[in-house]
């Protein structure tokens, strides 16, 4: 297992991250347990979740179970030091925890307490912001991403608001490092500039959607990345299932995320099944499993601190586990990008 330090932190993570968003709902905590176990066993030390988790559906009954069954883990087996734990504070219009208040100087210190109490632990080693109280471009929102609306002196007093609150917590010893998601370029630029300026936790990573098939953070945010030393992780390497080939020709497998999310978050569109079919392609030409080519490349793009993935099943975790081993050739990046250039952002 390959091992990086976390944007310009010395805390040192494994490239590939264990995902937990399913535990609780198509996953038992039993099942969540086995997950830890194995990918520990590998060699893998990240895990990360999130106060809303788990999903598929995300539901008021549901919210913090993925934390206590993390948190249940910790207790069994006494191992927290073994483990980097990410966790995430939901952004404004979450209706099912705060009556979807914004992130604030208010929420935070409240929201970590109710986080460490779940997790069974007496600290969070990379603390993140979900989203954007002002709202972001990912989850397709791209199409139609208008921020004329923003207000640019608010979002500022945000962020000096929010970066001081968390001192006080990395001061008080509940959280280690900040992290954001779902952010931008320019928003990425301006959390670090304040956090020089004021002296508040500088973000060592943004955890941002990022695959062979949605590569929006290759231009603007990767050069910020390498820029301010800021890591990226990708959640959703596999497309939510597709660059697996499980949902060719129509097939819609049983108890996958498809059955429960008919287009998969607005990722089901004819050109994203012409895109798998030719990445599927480059993987059988090659002899690889394009799950393990799907990770591998994720891991080689210069601007990544970890991978994450997520498993409902011990079978699909193993296969993920596969890419451990996987170093891909010049040929087969060639022809990833051949394939990138003739099937630009798919959905």
């Amino acid at each position: 297992m390959k091992m990086k330090k976390l944007g310009s932190s010395d805390i040192e993570v494994s490239t590939l991250c264990l995902g937990s968003m399913t535990w609780g709902t198509q996953n038992t905590a039993e099942e969540g347990h086995a997950q830890i176990d194995r990918a520990l066993a590998a060699g893998i030390n990240f895990i990360d979740t999130a106060e809303m988790y788990p999903v598929n559906p995300i539901s008021a009954e549901t919210v913090g179970r993925t934390e206590e069954i993390i948190g249940q883990w910790f207790a069994r087996d006494q191992r927290r030091a073994d483990v980097v734990l990410a966790t995430k504070h939901s952004g404004e219009g979450m209706a099912h925890v705060r009556d979807g208040a914004p992130i604030s100087s208010k929420t935070i210190p409240q929201t970590i307490e109710q986080s460490l109490k779940r997790l069974k632990t007496d600290y969070i080693d990379l603390y993140q912001f979900h989203w954007p109280n002002r709202g972001s471009y990912m989850f397709r929102k791209n199409w139609s991403f208008d921020p004329s609306s923003q207000n640019r002196a608010e979002t500022i007093a945000h962020m000096e608001d929010a970066l001081g609150a968390l001192q006080d917590e990395v001061k008080r010893g509940t959280i280690r490092s900040f992290g954001l998601s779902n952010e931008s370029a320019w928003g990425l630029t301006q959390w670090a500039a304040v956090a020089e300026r004021t002296g508040g936790p500088r973000p060592i990573s943004v955890q941002n959607e990022y695959s062979l098939m949605c590569r929006l953070a290759d231009t603007d945010v990767s050069e910020t990345c390498v820029n301010e030393e800021i890591d990226m992780l990708a959640f959703s390497p596999l497309a939510a299932g597709f660059l697996t080939g499980k949902y060719q020709n129509g097939e819609i497998p049983a108890g996958s995320r498809m059955s429960l999310n008919q287009d998969l978050g607005g990722r089901k569109t004819d050109r994203a099944f012409e895109a798998v079919a030719a990445y599927l392609n480059v993987a059988r030409n090659h002899g690889l499993d394009p799950v393990h080519m799907a990770l591998a490349w994720c891991e080689t793009r210069p601007f990544m601190g970890s991978v994450i993935f997520g498993a409902t099943t011990m079978d699909q975790l193993e296969t993920a586990l596969g890419a451990i081993s996987v170093t891909l050739t010049p040929a087969v990046l060639e022809e990833l990008d051949a394939v990138h250039k003739a099937h630009p952002m798919p959905y």
